[in-house]
């Protein structure tokens, strides 16, 4: 049984910096297939941030140079960095895996609970 649990979300002023965890437990074998994305109110959901099946990462234009993702040795836990943070990154996000990489990153069947972070 696959679970993702974030944590990290919030409340924070423009330009500041918030730090999110994604835990990740039941077997995925090992997958590179992880990522987040986010969902503002009356907007589409986006991906934001990913590892692809090679391990490469790949950024919304939006956050490039300001997000970073990462994982922990062992790839049970995701990491997503997110400096300089503006008005529009306001949204709740949520980290997402599959065992391949054949869909799109907000089609991933495993998810987490979502977590949001408000910018002002």
């Amino acid at each position: 049984h696959v679970q993702l649990v974030e944590s990290g979300g919030g409340s924070v002023q423009a330009g500041g910096s918030l730090r999110l965890s994604c835990e990740v437990s039941g077997s995925l074998d090992g997958t590179n297939c992880m990522g987040w994305y986010r969902q503002a109110p009356g907007k589409q959901r986006d991906g934001v941030a990913s590892f692809d099946c090679d391990g490469d990462t790949t950024y919304r234009d939006s956050v490039q140079g300001r997000f970073t993702i990462s994982h922990n040795n062992v790839k049970n836990t995701v990491f997503l960095q997110m400096n300089s943070l503006q008005d529009d990154d306001t949204a709740l996000y949520n980290c997402a895996a599959d065992r391949t990489c054949h869909d799109e990153l907000t089609n991933y069947p495993y998810r987490s609970q979502g977590t949001q972070v408000t910018v002002s």
